[in-house]
């Protein structure tokens, strides 16, 4: 499955490397073939086993670069997505959104710790069987588009699409205590399919 975006961006550089083969030679439209080519493979979307049981899955595919304490009780996972990982965000929990926050901020380079709080970001809190989860869709140096397709008051299954972040970029999830975080940094992780925490207080 590819992303309609991506369909779009590939249909108008194939369009447009067409018209420069046309004019000046074929070798010249070769780069806009390739950017084309490059967009579908970028925008890919494929399908995800999703897991069963009181767990959240990770919102993104990528690399886990931080395992930290945000405040007193919070817990915060995030994970790096780079040019060749799948952009498509799901759902960590199940549950109904209760607020989605966009804040302007700058473009640092996604997998620096300061992102987390100076990047352009949109922040989204989920609730769901008594637990309240955040994850925050960050831009990065090169990604300058987010794209969150539900709305307050929506409700989501785990692992649902739910928007992308088109290029490199980054994802952060905030759990509360009543989570045990099961990634560390350095391990790779896939949106919907991947665990990264799962409920202390359900079997």
């Amino acid at each position: 499955m590819i992303v309609r975006d991506g369909i779009y961006y590939a249909c108008a550089l194939a369009a447009g490397g067409g018209i420069v083969a046309w004019l000046a030679g074929p070798w010249f439209g070769l780069p806009l073939w390739v950017l084309a080519a490059f967009c579908l493979y970028f925008f890919r979307d494929p399908e995800r086993a999703i897991p069963q049981g009181p767990v959240a899955v990770s919102p993104a595919d990528g690399k886990v670069v931080a395992v930290k304490r945000e405040g007193p009780i919070l817990s915060r996972v995030s994970v790096f997505l780079n040019i060749f990982d799948v952009h498509v965000n799901r759902a960590p929990i199940a549950g109904r959104i209760r607020k989605v926050e966009y804040r302007k901020g700058c473009f640092h380079v996604a997998s620096r710790e300061e992102c987390s709080t100076q990047n352009e970001q949109n922040v989204v809190t989920v609730e769901g069987d008594g637990s309240t989860v955040v994850f925050k869709q960050i831009a990065g140096l090169i990604a300058r588009r987010i794209v969150f397709r539900k709305q307050p008051g929506d409700r989501v299954a785990t692992g649902e699409r739910v928007g992308l972040i088109k290029f490199g970029s980054r994802v952060d999830v905030l759990f509360g205590p009543e989570w045990e975080i099961v990634v560390r940094p350095g391990m790779r992780v896939a949106a919907g399919s991947s665990v990264i925490a799962r409920r202390k207080d359900r079997n």
